[in-house]
């Protein structure tokens, strides 16, 4: 069942094959949110060659950081973004609950979400072209991008429930106990403050980036829950480009 969450987590956020996967239960959406960032491995270590190869061949840091967040936005066919820029729309409207989730579910982007596209696509593309100096560096953008896809455990936590009768959201909203969600932020917040020891900046810079990041999609989620009545799968594409901003912009520090 391990491979079956695997497969899961890896066909909902990556364009990675995944195979056959069985019917979605509250239990293996459970287990493909909280291992959702082994799943982006591959797309972490992607991140991290195209940011060194960019560097190697001296291109100017923030084309090194475009190409990144380009290929990041390929290899997940943009749908964190597109969730991003659905959920600024539809807390940026001011109708009803019913008609910003409808607008929310149209294709199209507001002028809010166009800028928050911006602001996010902007800040990612110059951290990370801050960031990848050299190999180290790259391989820390990888990292990033793989502990940042932990978010979703935490706006699929138990007691948060979806905002709609079907979609992605009513199949693994509420799926995640509370234990593991705090588990897998520890190991998050752990990994990123001894990453940061270990190359000689310091712990701290690691842990604030993944406590201050979840401090601000617990916020969201707070949010969408008043406004929404609960979360989408817009939201978690939201949460994950927040996240991963957040992440980039405290361990640049």
């Amino acid at each position: 069942m391990v491979f079956a969450g695997l497969r899961l987590a890896a066909g909902t956020l990556t364009v990675l094959p995944s195979g056959p996967i069985p019917d979605i239960d509250h239990p293996l959406a459970a287990r493909a949110m909280i291992l959702a960032p082994l799943a982006v491995l591959p797309l972490a270590a992607a991140s991290a060659l195209v940011a060194w190869a960019a560097h190697l061949f001296s291109l100017p840091p923030l084309v090194v950081g475009l190409l990144v967040v380009g290929m990041l936005a390929l290899g997940t066919r943009a749908l964190h973004l597109d969730g991003l820029a659905d959920t600024v729309d539809g807390l940026g409207s001011g109708w009803d609950r019913a008609r910003a989730l409808e607008i929310m579910r149209r294709g199209d982007i507001g002028p809010m979400g166009v800028v928050a596209l911006v602001i996010i696509l902007g800040l990612q593309a110059a951290l990370i072209g801050w960031l990848a100096d050299d190999l180290r560096g790259a391989l820390l953008v990888g990292l990033v991008v793989s502990c940042s896809r932990a978010v979703l455990t935490v706006v699929c936590r138990r007691g948060v429930p979806a905002a709609r009768t079907e979609g992605l959201g009513v199949a693994v909203a509420g799926s995640v106990p509370w234990p593991a969600a705090l588990v897998v932020w520890l190991l998050v917040a752990s990994t990123l403050g001894l990453v940061q020891s270990e190359w000689g900046t310091g712990p701290v810079s690691g842990v604030l980036a993944a406590l201050a990041a979840l401090v601000a999609v617990l916020l969201l989620v707070r949010r969408c829950v008043r406004r929404f009545g609960g979360v989408t799968g817009d939201v978690m594409g939201a949460a994950v480009e927040i996240a991963l901003t957040i992440m980039l912009i405290g361990v640049s520090l």
